[in-house]
């Protein structure tokens, strides 16, 4: 099996409920019918209910979903209360709450916020802001977590790594960049790899030296000294930096690079200095190098939302939604 097998087989021993608030695409509705026909997840859907009983029966799906109309929900006044709550000292009025909450990305993060559903995947008609801002207004980062931040699982043919962050912080410090190193082992784990974690660079323990270096070592003594408080001796978390990506991962060059790293040539787990290599070394690795990648995945939320690419694919959302699942389970340990 693949790696999204393997995800998959994994939400099935416990389903959940996932919210999928973009019913106008076709792609969505038709992989709810997937989701639900393997046990993935149950589906809720969230927009006008005539509009997806219609497509429904023009693409020849019989199945029947849950859907939430924004606004006909018997909870609407009580969501829109709770978000101008958490939003009136921003300036927001009851009106813009109301108009916001009639939305159904930020409806469906509500349901999440009230317990009528375990996670949310969307993005594939909307941007990644329309669908992380409603998220971190209203979930806000989960408990020891100090930011969000993002990852891709990149599955080749013999082996599938985690590369972070791709998509969310632009230029993170040292204190970032460790962050995103402990969030990105911590899931690493809970997917069933192992968390080894390189911070990468141009250099490799000392060969080159500038202010891009030097942030990449300190990310690297921090995340270190944070991983001792963080994360039990089990789980054999193994953090180190800088590395370059020859040394972090073929185990000759390692050896002979930084022959006393636990990491070098071993890593499972990229962690890349900025937002601009990050993404460009995904995309590099799934178009020349034939990469099946999985994500944006969002970590350090309090609940589990999940974007998609505009150019996502049915299989796509069906395999972010189990990764979403798979999130969700960890989220109640």
């Amino acid at each position: 099996m693949g790696f999204i097998d393997d995800v998959i087989q994994q939400a099935r021993k416990n389903p959940g409920t996932i919210v999928l608030p973009e019913p106008e695409d076709d792609r969505t509705l038709q992989a709810a019918d997937t989701i639900e026909d393997q046990g993935i997840a149950k589906v809720i859907l969230v927009g006008d209910d005539q509009m997806i009983a219609d497509k429904l029966q023009t693409l020849g799906i019989s199945r029947s979903f849950e859907v939430v109309n924004p606004s006909k929900a018997s909870w609407l006044d009580d969501f829109t209360q709770q978000f101008h709550d958490m939003r009136k000292a921003k300036g927001m009025t009851p009106d813009q709450a109301r108009q916001t909450i009639l939305e159904p990305i930020p409806h469906g993060i509500m349901m999440l916020h009230t317990g009528r559903g375990d996670g949310l995947v969307a993005g594939a008609i909307h941007s990644t802001g329309d669908t992380l801002r409603p998220a971190l207004q209203i979930l806000r980062t989960a408990p020891g977590s100090s930011l969000v931040s993002s990852f891709f699982f990149m599955a080749l043919p013999d082996t599938t790594y985690i590369f972070a962050d791709c998509a969310l912080v632009e230029d993170p410090t040292a204190e970032q960049l460790a962050e995103i190193a402990l969030a990105s082992a911590e899931s690493a784990y809970a997917f069933g790899f192992d968390p080894c974690v390189a911070l990468l660079s141009y250099s490799t323990k000392g060969s080159a030296k500038s202010h891009r270096t030097e942030k990449v070592i300190e990310a690297t003594r921090m995340a270190q000294e944070k991983a001792a408080e963080r994360f039990p001796a089990e789980m054999n978390v193994r953090i180190d930096g800088e590395l370059q990506a020859d040394a972090a991962l073929v185990e000759k060059v390692g050896a002979s690079k930084a022959p006393d790293s636990p990491v070098a040539g071993k890593a499972k787990v990229l962690i890349f200095p900025d937002l601009d290599s990050a993404n460009i070394a995904y995309k590099l690795v799934q178009r020349l190098g034939g990469a099946d990648a999985y994500g944006p995945v969002i970590q350090g939320i309090r609940l589990p939302v999940n974007d998609l690419s505009r150019g996502c694919s049915v299989d796509d959302i069906v395999g972010v939604t189990a990764v979403t699942v798979v999130q969700a389970q960890m989220s109640k340990k």
